[in-house]
């Protein structure tokens, strides 16, 4: 087992989480560019989970494995969301995706 291995599984975990954050910003505020990110992150991940698949595989298809992890990363960064933290948060606020809901108008 080469070293190689943890590092496709904390790529291909990295993926998903990506995918889950997106997802729950979407729930909390409704915004169309994060519901495109959720459902994209979901081909991401099983792009990644796949690169996973390759890595495990063996020495091989390790580096291939690998790449398709790399471009499901690269894949996901590159979606268009709006911004949603005006940047006094915390970090913890930005990697768990908490984000304040829009406030209905009360007329």
């Amino acid at each position: 087992m080469s070293y190689l291995l943890y590092v496709g599984y904390f790529g291909a975990a990295a993926v998903i989480f990506l995918w889950l954050r997106d997802a729950r910003i979407f729930f909390l505020t409704g915004l169309s560019g994060y519901r495109k990110a959720a459902y994209w992150g979901v081909l991401y991940g099983a792009l990644g989970t796949f690169g996973l698949l390759c890595t495990i595989a063996g020495d091989t298809f390790e580096l291939l494995g690998l790449g398709l992890i790399l471009a499901a990363l690269y894949l996901q960064g590159r979606m268009k969301r709006e911004k949603i933290w005006t940047g006094s948060e915390s970090i913890l606020t930005r990697l768990t995706g908490s984000a304040k809901r829009p406030q209905a108008n009360k007329k």
